[in-house]
């Protein structure tokens, strides 16, 4: 559905864009993650048509981005980062405008029903809450019906349940067979609903599978963390199961990766008794998507 090749841009000499190149398919939720300066939103752009590339093509639908750009235009629904509405019309008069800009328009009355905002039809935009507008934002993404839809951060600022609320309406447009682009902060969102990811990282992407196949790629399926009482440390890189052993961000605590999560701690549990080192906030976990990242990027997903 979508394919972009060797896409570069340039700004003041330096490629914040890099002969980026990848497919998304038909009916997919694909994510694209990077830490800030990664030269995701630009990406996003001008796959969008919002930034002409220096250099590299892009098709959607079998369109050619750059030549065919009304007819693109008519086939994607784009949700900014922040979605500029205005605070004194209702939500059906936005709906309304939308809609006039484009060839055909999904009915009112189901956006309003899709979206969750039946009972806020008549209510001013500056009433609604922080989820609201971003779920009235995705309403006029989708009200002239596009087969690719593209959402840029979509849960950034919103509460738990509001965000939750979101990740429903993202798969719901997937399995009404749209396929959604998506770029996120939020590991645990990427894992949830995307079906691919691609991560970026100085204007190249690093890394493409699906969450589980780039989990797997860490040979391991356990995080160990612990506090040690002192620099003593180089006793734990041998245990039984230990793939990677590394410090935490803050360099505080060690953090052990392995596939053998029962091995790994009767080793670690022992040698600490050896060395006469005292354990304390010892943790394990399920590797994510997050320990992904940071392997590939060195960075976590919300570092500048």
């Amino acid at each position: 559905m979508i394919r972009v090749q060797h896409l570069v841009k340039v700004y003041d000499g330096v490629k914040v864009v890099d002969r980026v190149s990848f497919e998304v398919e038909e009916g997919e939720v694909f994510g694209l993650l990077g830490p800030n300066g990664a030269g995701k939103t630009t990406t996003m752009e001008m796959i969008e048509g919002l930034r002409e590339p220096d250099e590299g093509r892009v098709t959607i639908d079998g369109l050619d981005g750059s030549r065919q750009r009304s007819a693109v235009k008519e086939t994607i629904g784009v949700q900014l980062q922040s979605t500029a509405l205005f605070d004194h019309l209702t939500v059906e008069e936005i709906i309304l405008l939308y809609g006039s800009f484009y060839r055909r328009m999904r009915p009112v009355k189901e956006l309003l029903r899709s979206f969750d905002l039946e009972g806020k039809a008549k209510t001013l935009v500056k009433h609604l809450s922080g989820g609201q507008r971003q779920r009235l934002a995705i309403a006029i993404a989708v009200v002239h019906d596009p087969r690719v839809i593209f959402l840029d951060e979509p849960t950034t600022g919103l509460d738990p349940k509001a965000r939750r609320s979101l990740w429903e309406i993202v798969l719901r447009l997937r399995d009404e067979g749209r396929t959604v682009f998506l770029s996120t902060h939020y590991m645990e969102e990427a894992e949830q609903l995307c079906d691919r990811v691609a991560i970026m990282d100085a204007g190249k992407v690093i890394a493409l599978d699906s969450p589980a196949g780039l989990i797997r790629q860490l040979a391991t399926d356990s995080v160990v963390e612990f506090l040690p009482e002192k620099d003593s440390t180089v006793g734990f890189r041998d245990l039984d199961g230990v793939k990677e052993m590394k410090w935490s961000e803050d360099g505080t605590a060690v953090v052990l990766l392995t596939d053998d999560l029962q091995a790994t701690l009767r080793g670690l549990i022992s040698r600490a008794d050896e060395q006469g080192v005292a354990l304390s906030g010892l943790r394990t976990r399920t590797a994510t998507l997050e320990d992904v990242f940071l392997k590939r990027t060195g960075k976590r997903l919300t570092e500048g």
